[in-house]
This record gives C-alpha cells, sequence and structure tokens, in this order.
C-alpha cells in the first residue's frame, strides 16, 4: 500500500509533467487577475477610439482628434484621386470615395471643406431670412409696386441659388463617382452665373427705371443670358478640353456684359459730368 501511495504523489514522474504542461480549463484554473483584465479592456477601448480618430494637420504645428461617422475617413493629398487634387499645398483633411448617403454625413464633420460648406450654407439661410423680411416688412412699408417685389424677389432667388449650389459642390465633391463630381462643379459654375445675372437684374431695372423700352431690352437680354449660361454649363461636355475656349467665353461674357448697360446709362444721363452720374 506504501508504495501504490507514493505513485499517487503529484509532482512526480512524466505523469505529473504532461499534467503541468496541460492549460487550464477555460471553467476553471487560474483566473488572469483583475489589473491584467483592466488593461486588455481599456487597450481594446484604446484600439476602437484610434479606428474612429483621425489626425489633421493644421499648419504643421498640432494635431486635432476628429471623430467622425463610422465609414468616413480622411485622406491626405497623395491618396486622394486626381480630379480632387487642385491645391498641393492643402495636404491633409480630404473626404473622398463617399457615396451620395456619407457625403451628406460629413457635412457635420471638420475636414479642408468645412469652412466652404458652413458659410455657403449660412449664407443661402441669410439671403432666404433676408427675403421674407424683404417681402413681408420692408417693400410693404414703402408702398412698393408688383414690379419692384417681383425684381427684389428674382434678385434674391439668384443668390440663394448661388449659395445652394456652391453648397452641393462642396459637399458631394468626395463622391465616389467622378461622373458626379463633375457635374456638380458643373452646377457650381452655374449658380455663379445665376448669382452674378442676379445682380444685373436689380441694377438694370432701376437704372433704367424711367426709360421703359431700354429696360425691357436689357431684362430680355439678362434672362436670355442666365439661361443659356445655365443650360451650357450643367452640359456633360462643359468641363471637358474640347469646351475650354467656350467656358473663357461664358464667364468673360458674364463678367463683362454688366459694361454696356452702364455706359449706355451714363450717356443717357448726359455723362459722366452729370449730376446724377456723380
Amino acid at each position: 500500500r506504501g508504495g501504490r501511495t507514493s505513485r499517487r504523489v503529484p509532482g512526480s514522474g512524466a505523469g505529473a509533467a504532461a499534467a503541468a504542461a496541460k492549460p487550464p480549463p477555460r471553467g476553471g484554473g487560474a483566473r488572469t487577475s483583475s489589473p491584467e483584465r483592466g488593461r486588455r479592456r481599456q487597450g481594446r477601448m484604446h484600439q476602437k477610439l484610434l479606428k474612429s480618430a483621425h489626425y489633421i494637420e493644421l499648419g504643421s504645428y498640432q494635431y486635432w482628434p476628429v471623430l467622425v461617422p463610422r465609414g468616413i475617413r480622411l485622406y491626405t493629398y497623395e491618396q486622394i484621386p486626381v480630379s480632387l487634387k487642385d491645391n498641393p499645398y492643402i495636404t491633409d483633411g480630404y473626404r473622398a470615395y463617399l457615396p451620395s448617403r456619407l457625403c451628406i454625413k460629413s457635412l457635420f464633420i471638420l475636414s479642408n471643406e468645412t469652412v466652404n460648406i458652413w458659410s455657403h450654407l449660412l449664407g443661402f439661410f441669410l439671403f432666404f431670412t433676408l427675403g421674407i423680411y424683404d417681402m413681408t416688412s420692408v417693400l410693404p412699408s414703402a408702398s412698393a409696386s408688383r414690379e419692384d417685389f417681383v425684381i427684389c424677389s428674382i434678385c434674391l432667388f439668384c443668390f440663394q441659388v448661388c449659395m445652394l449650389c456652391s453648397v452641393g459642390y462642396h459637399l458631394f465633391s468626395c463622391h465616389r463617382s467622378e461622373k458626379t463630381c463633375r457635374r456638380w462643379m458643373a452646377l457650381d459654375y452655374a449658380g455663379i452665373s445665376i448669382g452674378i445675372l442676379g445682380c444685373y437684374v436689380s441694377g438694370v431695372f432701376y437704372a433704367f427705371y424711367c426709360n421703359n423700352y431700354w429696360r425691357q431690352v436689357y431684362l430680355i437680354t439678362v434672362l436670355a443670358m442666365i439661361l443659356a449660361v445655365f443650360f451650357a454649363q450643367i452640359h456633360p461636355s462643359y468641363l471637358t478640353q474640347q469646351w475650354q475656349r467656350l467656358r473663357s467665353v461664358i464667364f468673360c461674357s458674364v463678367s463683362g456684359y454688366g459694361v454696356i448697360p452702364t455706359l449706355h446709362w451714363v450717356w443717357l444721363n448726359g455723362g459722366v459730368g452729370a449730376p446724377i452720374v456723380q
């Protein structure tokens, strides 16, 4: 019996070595200490934060952690597609390769387009609020005519379209489809032209207020230019190399058109020396 008992003593022989090498069962055996479990949990949380945090270099002086929604990340200049490479001095903070839903979601993250998007969006709300105020308070108190209401509405509406087109371009310029990006860029150009020509409508109307014939001539010309420029700039071929000369002609025409009615108005009112012109 004594020999049989000695063979059962733990730690003796090959059986003890095999038992020592075998890992403890999952349900029992030695458990991980609480400090070690805490360190592992903190490590997992840190990895999750790193997945959702991206760092934007601001002026090469500091890095800001930016928490972005799932599915959106920010890229450097070297990582973005060629269609987005406009300014090599902006080195980081680019949105790219996003579907439409995430483009809209990126409105609420910090990127290198945040100021462009929100400045135009706030500009839209400014002109929208100003339009309501003018229509409900300023013009009625001034006993404005129906024509005044129409001209003021057209002018402010053109400004709002300009702001919205710019918001759309800066918001969807990161779309994964290059074709979609180009369409929004063309629409942005169209919005700029509409905003400029919206200024012409009010200027021509009140400059030639006492000359009904020339007022109608210039207003019809302005409205025709608005339609022609808009449809030209939303054409799929507008941003191609073949239309480069046409793009230059359109912008020169839109910018230079205002000189014609201005010089005409000065001439009709007696020249530069006339009191009304001065």
